[in-house]
């Protein structure tokens, strides 16, 4: 199953799950109904934006959503942003490790997370420029930043070349119980 599939079928279920109409859906997210339908019937791929949004609203950590991809090498051409999982969603630890790859010039705006929500973010490679709540700043390899997760932030790569980081996103305990 590619990563497109994965996420069509990932999305039906959880609305299924909790009893949803497309409506409700859209409702708790902020998404609108008629793209929440066309990602559930794999007719299209939302942005890694959009994908915030959607685990936000149904409360479930990010990468219940994507999958590794297999083998493929990430290429800057044909997409923005990477993300893979280092350490998939842990109930018992509540969080996610992601390995993320932003191409050149690439901007990532991600709505604010729920409550309580820590990110780390460490720059594997590359410069990395962090805004959190209006704030930007510079980011070298090495170096990280821990913030709230809850207040509005944003990931950009200012240079010509692909930047890797990591980012552990540390959920409130209550997470656990989705």
């Amino acid at each position: 199953m590619d990563i497109a599939q994965h996420l069509a079928a990932t999305l039906k279920t959880q609305r299924q799950a909790r009893g949803w109409s497309l409506s409700k859906l859209a409702e708790n997210t902020g998404v609108s109904k008629a793209m929440l339908g066309q990602i559930e019937r794999n007719e299209s791929s939302p942005t890694v934006a959009t994908l915030w949004k959607i685990a936000t609203g149904l409360n479930v950590p990010f990468s219940v959503f994507i999958t590794p991809s297999e083998g493929g090498a990430f290429d800057p051409q044909q997409q923005a942003m990477v993300i893979t999982p280092v350490f998939p969603w842990d109930p018992e630890l509540c969080f996610d490790h992601l390995s993320i790859h932003l191409a050149p010039g690439a901007l990532s705006e991600s709505t604010p997370h729920e409550k309580g929500v820590i990110e780390h973010v460490v720059v594997i490679d590359g410069v990395l420029d962090m805004c959190v709540n209006g704030e930007w700043q510079s980011l070298s390899t090495g170096s990280g930043l821990r913030f709230a997760g809850d207040l509005p932030h944003a990931y950009r790569n200012s240079s010509g070349t692909t930047v890797h980081f990591h980012s552990l996103i540390h959920y409130p305990k209550e997470k656990a119980a989705r």
